[in-house]
């Protein structure tokens, strides 16, 4: 059954733009669910968000990162996710923990087999049967991400601010979960019109909501 999707993504990917479409979408459907988001969707989130995604990249070091990251999640799986699910709502997550192989992993060069462990701990299995993952070529993504970045006010900009070779690092960690979990994770391109990139992404929910009522 079709209970918990994630939204995956680089930096530029187009991801926030494309699940609020996907969310108008599933109302227009009368789809009883949940968009939420990691980091910053309960109250202790919102503080953990703003030490993880506003400053510089080098304000935070790599072990720091990771446990806000991971306290963030543990708080929104237990305020958020499983009361949703426990109500039937279909929960739609951007970014969940996908995000931290991808970025801890890949990106910063952290252990994966750790990473999954602590993931585990922090999730308590509590785990997506679809992941979308939205992809980019690096330089077109991060062409987006720099019309969004105010060098002069305190954004959400430390890891737009990374550069080329870590973001195509996580890239690279990203399509690499996706080939070693091709049952749960779907790659779609975003490099092309912003609604072909809406309308594979509705199609690829209604098969899997089709599958989960048995059709």
């Amino acid at each position: 059954m079709l209970r918990f999707v994630t939204i995956e993504g680089g930096d530029g990917s187009g991801k926030t733009r494309q699940v609020g479409l996907l969310d108008e979408y599933l109302n227009s459907r009368g789809v009883s669910r949940l968009l939420t988001r990691e980091p910053g969707d309960t109250p202790l989130g919102k503080d953990l968000r703003k030490l993880l995604l506003e400053g510089r990249p080098e304000s935070l070091s790599d072990e720091t990162e990771l446990f806000l990251i991971l306290a963030d999640r543990a708080q929104h799986v237990r305020e958020v996710v499983e009361p949703a699910l426990g109500q039937g709502k279909l929960v739609v997550s951007d970014r969940f923990a996908d995000s931290t192989l991808a970025y801890q992993g890949y990106g910063r060069g952290m252990d994966l087999a750790l990473l999954r462990r602590l993931n585990l701990m922090a999730t308590g299995g509590t785990m997506p049967e679809l992941t979308i993952i939205l992809d980019c070529p690096v330089e077109v993504a991060l062409a987006r991400a720099a019309k969004r970045l105010d060098p002069d006010a305190a954004r959400e900009y430390r890891f737009e601010s990374e550069g080329v070779a870590f973001q195509r690092r996580v890239r690279e960690g990203f399509l690499e979960l996706a080939e070693a979990d091709p049952s749960r994770c779907v790659v779609v391109p975003t490099d092309g019109p912003e609604m072909a990139t809406q309308e594979k992404m509705r199609r690829i929910i209604d098969e899997r909501l089709h599958e989960s009522a048995g059709g």
